[in-house]
């Protein structure tokens, strides 16, 4: 595999664990203002996204690259409000998806068609996970956090499957 394609391969794997980590992070937030539906679909997307780390540890591994872990930043802990939550996890979704991006650009100069393949997976993953935080921004920006409607927006999220 190209270097620069290995190193920046090794940098996705903790860019995916960061964001299991940053997910717990809001998850704890939100169990920390009543919001447990809230916090089990931010699980739900904690443990997705550390597949997603070992779906590139095991893609690497299984093509004899060698797998170097690098040290996870710590996530922030505070927020204003479940709104800001999610406009977060959007903001952070949209830099993920430009990351995946350069890696398969990466992929391509280096005409490894095996990390393509198995990058277009992410490339198309990334489309799912940018609608579903921008659909449950879009229905925070629509009720007052004191209403009813927050506490079935609450509610929904709880039913999350994973």
């Amino acid at each position: 595999m190209d270097a620069k394609l290995k190193e920046a391969m090794n940098e996705q794997i903790r860019n995916e664990f960061y964001s299991a980590y940053m997910y717990l992070a809001m998850a704890a937030y939100c169990e920390s203002v009543n919001l447990p539906g809230f916090s089990h679909w931010l699980k739900v997307q904690a443990r997705e996204e550390q597949d997603h780390g070992m779906k590139i540890f095991s893609f690497l591994i299984d093509t004899g690259v060698r797998v170097k872990l690098l040290a996870i930043d710590q996530p922030p802990a505070e927020f204003e409000s479940a709104t800001d939550v999610f406009e977060q996890v959007l903001k952070h979704e949209k830099k993920i998806t430009a990351l995946i991006n350069k890696l398969y650009n990466l992929a391509v100069e280096a005409n490894d068609t095996a990390s393509m393949v198995m990058l277009q997976w992410f490339v198309t993953e990334q489309v799912e996970e940018e609608k579903n935080a921008a659909r449950i921004l879009s229905m925070l920006k629509m009720v007052r956090p004191d209403s009813a409607g927050m506490i079935m927006l609450d509610r929904e999220l709880g039913k999350r499957e994973g």
